[in-house]
């Protein structure tokens, strides 16, 4: 959902607590600064957040408001079990398959930059802020999607 007020997003997040919401997704809408930078109403709607979700889940579970194991289900088993994927039981990886895999050092911070975003659209309200979790590399389908400097 768009940015809302403060109790709207605790929401949110006590619906993952209770188990009302099964996944954490972004709606990653990567536009560009030209279908951005036009009167409010015309603009594109969404912003690049495929990128910061990770440190964005994991602040929460760092201020203690949501366990790692269920920040983690909610980011990966979540969604599958949503889109009917055949490993939404609860396995993730399976010998002999192709993986999807996030790697990522749980100690170390980074900083949200329009350099830093690798996507077409470097809009976030995030610029600027400090994250946990470091992505070091991601592997789509079997394949090496990302390899952190």
């Amino acid at each position: 959902p768009p940015l809302r007020a403060p109790e709207h997003a605790a929401a949110c997040l006590e619906a993952l607590l209770d188990g009302t919401a099964d996944a954490i997704a972004t709606d990653h809408a990567p536009h560009t600064v030209v279908d951005k930078q036009v009167e409010f109403g015309a603009a594109a709607n969404g912003i690049s957040g495929i990128e910061t979700a990770l440190g964005l889940v994991l602040g929460a579970v760092d201020a203690g408001r949501l366990p790692l194991l269920r920040a983690v289900e909610a980011l990966t088993v979540g969604p599958a079990r949503v889109l009917g994927e055949p490993f939404g039981g609860g396995v993730g990886l399976v010998e002999g398959e192709a993986a999807d895999l996030v790697v990522f050092d749980r100690g170390d911070r980074w900083t949200v930059t329009a350099d830093a975003l690798l996507s077409r659209g470097k809009n976030s309200p995030l610029i600027g802020r400090d994250l946990p979790g470091r992505v070091l590399l991601t592997i789509a389908d079997g394949r090496l999607a990302y390899l952190a400097d």
